[in-house]
C-alpha cells in the first residue's frame, strides 16, 4: 500500500499532503484516517502513546465521539526530506454544547510509500463563544474557498 505524493516533499508535495490529511480528519472515519498510517506508526497525542492502526482506530472513534460537529484546518508549518511540520487549528463541541478551538502542532515522519511512520501533536483547547466560531463549513471536506489559518489570523 502506499499514499502518494512521496518523500522527499518539495513545498507543493508537502502542502498536499497537509491538505489531503486535513480532508481524511474531517470525514472523521477512523478506518479511513488510520490507512494513512504505517501498521505500527508510532503516536504521541498529548499525553497518550499510540501505537499502530488498531490503537489509532480506537482512539479516533473515541476522539469523535466526544469531539462533536468536529471541523479541522492544518497548515505546513516546515518540511525537510521525509518529514512534515504542521501547525492546525480545529473547532468542536462537547455534549453539554460548549465550544472549543483546539491548536496545535505536528511533527510527522514518513516511510518512501508516504505512509506516516510517526506523528507528535502536542494541543491545547480553549473554550470558545459559539459567536466566536470561525470554522463555517458544511461537516466534512473544508471548501477550497474557505480561508485558511494565515487567512483567518489564528
Amino acid at each position: 500500500m502506499s499514499r502518494p505524493p512521496f518523500p522527499p516533499f518539495s513545498p507543493e508535495t508537502a502542502a498536499q499532503k497537509a491538505r489531503l490529511a486535513e480532508d481524511a480528519w474531517n470525514s472523521r472515519d477512523p478506518e479511513r484516517v488510520s490507512l494513512a498510517y504505517t501498521e505500527d506508526s508510532c503516536w504521541r497525542n498529548r499525553a497518550e502513546f499510540i501505537t499502530g492502526r488498531e490503537e489509532i482506530t480506537a482512539f479516533l472513534a473515541r476522539k469523535w465521539r466526544r469531539e462533536l460537529d468536529y471541523r479541522l484546518i492544518k497548515e505546513v508549518w516546515a518540511h525537510d526530506g521525509n518529514r512534515i511540520a504542521v501547525r492546525f487549528a480545529y473547532e468542536w463541541h462537547d455534549d453539554s454544547g460548549q465550544w472549543f478551538r483546539s491548536y496545535g502542532n505536528e511533527n510527522w515522519k514518513f516511510d518512501g510509500a508516504g505512509l506516516m511512520s510517526h506523528r507528535h501533536a502536542s494541543i491545547n483547547d480553549l473554550p470558545i463563544r459559539t459567536e466566536d466560531r470561525k470554522f463555517h463549513w458544511p461537516l466534512g471536506r473544508r471548501p477550497d474557498d474557505h480561508p485558511g489559518l494565515s487567512e483567518l489570523g489564528l
